[in-house]
């Protein structure tokens, strides 16, 4: 399971004597604590990977926008220490789907649902995230099914 392979890893940055790294997964085992905590389990629920990999989703999507704002703002140092938390995230995260692929992903869940207009992006976006939700960036997705509609 995925938590398990964080706390490894946790684990061997220990040994290794790597702070930086070890802080970033602090950081996730921590997010996802609470992640439990708020759902009122103490121990990991059935499906423990999809919660684990939202967690981390939500992580690097916050990551993505302090790095932006810190380039906008001139800071970065401060861009490149949300980097490398960012690079420690995204070595657990499942590997991402290139852009051709989610508009594939996208052509054949409209085909399949029969979506013919923007009425229907509700009901493909719903389809997307549940084959593919683990696969990308629901918000870059998002737009790409509201232009197919276009």
């Amino acid at each position: 399971m995925l938590r398990d392979s964080i706390k490894s890893a946790q684990v061997a940055a220990m040994k290794e004597g790597d702070k930086t790294r070890l802080a970033a997964i602090r950081l996730i085992l921590a997010k996802i604590k609470d992640r439990d905590i708020e759902l009122r389990t103490g121990n990991a629920p059935d499906d423990d990977d999809a919660l684990v990999i939202d967690v981390l989703q939500k992580m690097a999507k916050q990551r993505r926008e302090s790095i932006q704002m810190y380039k906008d703002g001139g800071r970065t140092e401060l861009a490149d220490a949300e980097a490398t938390e960012l690079a420690v995230i995204e070595e657990f995260l499942p590997a991402q789907m290139s852009e051709d692929e989610v508009k594939a992903a996208i052509e054949a869940i409209k085909a399949e649902a029969g979506a013919e207009s923007i009425k229907d992006m509700g009901k493909v976006m719903g389809l997307l995230k549940s084959r593919h939700g683990a696969e990308m960036d629901m918000g870059k997705a998002s737009a790409l099914v509201k232009a197919s509609f276009g």
